[in-house]
């Protein structure tokens, strides 16, 4: 345990971080997760929306590194569009 009130008071505030971006982190992981699941490509689209705004926003908050947000979105992106031409050949 911390000895000075200012060591105290940053192991509480490292809580909260590390609490808030491991949340961060979850909800991007289990977007990405959604896109590889067996649903319909207008769903998909809706996930690929809400996956780039928090990829953008993880960037923002310096939770995840900038190029490792762009790196995510190209990879995602490149699955959906994968995804869509797949299902455009079955028809």
């Amino acid at each position: 345990m911390p000895n000075h009130v200012s060591c105290e008071k940053r192991l509480r505030q490292e809580k909260k971080r590390s609490a808030r971006n491991h949340y961060v982190r979850m909800t991007i992981n289990t977007l990405s997760k959604k896109m590889r699941s067996d649903i319909s490509i207008e769903e998909k689209e809706k996930i690929l929306t809400e996956a780039y705004s928090q990829l953008d926003k993880a960037a923002k908050n310096h939770v995840i590194h900038k190029r490792t947000a762009t790196r995510r979105k190209t990879r995602i992106s490149a699955y959906f569009n994968a995804q869509k031409a797949e299902q455009k050949e079955k028809k």
